[in-house]
């Protein structure tokens, strides 16, 4: 049984259960997140492209399996580990989104290709796709690979078009491995809050992604896949229509930075924040400060201080105040024991700081989810 079982298991299906909740806790409302999957759902079917989720942002089993259910044909996963979590879960159509290069991690993708239907990965070097191609058995289900193409960040992905075409012609060497297609993933671009700059930006790398799948066909290695897009750029990308698939992610959640960012160039909001932090007030002894019990271990701090949305008033700021705490900072009198619910900054390594999910619907405990892959960053 896990401590978040232990501590709240019997607090599931009892109205009012929320307030009842051990702080910090992360909190996920389950309507909100039903909401955003299939919203996001209905926007690819529309289009005919497919979804294939980032199961970075969430790390579970529980949620992958509604995604499936609304339509996705699979999952992404960071990092192997990722992978073989969902996997032992069920999942299936697993896309590994990074290269796996070391001995021993190569000789788990292998296993996993094995017991993994559909299961794909990204190379970005001839050596990566030499050593994929001896590790997996020669009877076994051959491995699907996508080339990697870097989108100008020098993170991964292959330099130009012509290291394309040389990749591509090493993975058509091997029968044990499939060439599929290619990524393209412009990460320093889903952040940019202007709809216009990043609309701009965007329109600028998808040309230049146009000429690598342009060199790529040329040389008779057209991409099946085309796979990338993120929640920043999902609309945008479906506009722009290179993409085969969609690796979005923090529309499950929403968090600060992307709900800073104009998503549409509408006034609307195409996705709900279903992803807080409860906190309480555990002193209140000066005036126009409160402290609460959630702090740096609580939330990742790489996306700046958390929105408070319940608790305080709007004009209430918080604060970081170590490791364990936060200030409220306002107008409110707040008292101990008062609940303080925030926004996560970003929601994907906040999520890898717990264990568990406390799914409610409305003020009441409804399930508890394991976070299926905390951890798993190898």
């Amino acid at each position: 049984m896990s401590d978040d079982m232990r501590l709240h298991g019997e607090l599931i299906g009892r109205q009012g259960s929320r307030d009842a909740l051990n702080t910090p806790v992360l909190v996920l409302d389950a309507d909100a997140l039903d909401r955003n999957i299939a919203a996001m759902a209905g926007l690819a079917a529309a289009r005919s492209v497919a979804l294939r989720p980032h199961a970075k942002t969430h790390k579970s089993v529980d949620i992958a399996r509604r995604q499936i259910a609304a339509g996705a044909i699979g999952l992404c996963c960071a990092k192997l580990g990722e992978a073989e979590a969902l996997a032992e879960g069920g999942v299936t159509g697993l896309h590994l989104t990074s290269p796996v290069v070391t001995p021993p991690a190569i000789a788990r993708l292998a296993a996993l290709a094995g017991r993994s239907e559909g299961l794909t990965v990204v190379v970005d070097h001839p050596a990566n796709a030499e050593r994929l191609a001896y590790a997996v058995a020669p009877d076994a289900v051959r491995l699907g690979v996508i080339i990697d193409i870097d989108p100008g960040i020098r993170r991964t992905g292959v330099a130009s078009a012509a290291d394309a075409v040389t990749l591509a012609e090493t993975i058509a060497r091997h029968p044990t491995l499939r060439y599929r297609g290619v990524q393209f993933y412009c990460g320093a671009q889903q952040h940019i809050e202007s709809y216009a700059g990043r609309r701009a930006a965007i329109e600028d790398r998808t040309e230049y992604l146009r000429t690598v799948i342009a060199v790529l066909t040329a040389a008779g290695h057209a991409p099946e896949i085309i796979t990338g897009s993120g929640t920043g750029t999902h609309r945008i990308d479906l506009d722009l229509g290179v993409f085969t698939e969609l690796q979005v992610g923090s529309y499950v959640f929403m968090d600060r930075q992307y709900n800073d960012c104009d998503l549409t160039d509408a006034a609307d909001a195409p996705f709900e924040t279903s992803l807080f932090i409860d906190s309480r007030v555990i002193s209140a002894n000066g005036q126009g400060i409160a402290t609460i019990d959630a702090g740096f271990k609580a939330m990742a701090t790489d996306g700046g201080p958390p929105v408070i949305v319940d608790g305080a008033s709007e004009s209430a700021k918080f604060i970081f105040m170590g490791d364990e705490h936060g200030a409220v900072i306002g107008p409110d009198r707040l008292t101990i024991g008062d609940r303080v619910t925030l926004t996560a900054p970003h929601c994907d390594p906040t999520v890898n700081l717990y264990d568990s999910f406390h799914v409610v619907r409305g003020d009441t405990l409804i399930d508890i989810w394991p976070v299926s892959a905390r951890g798993r960053s190898r």
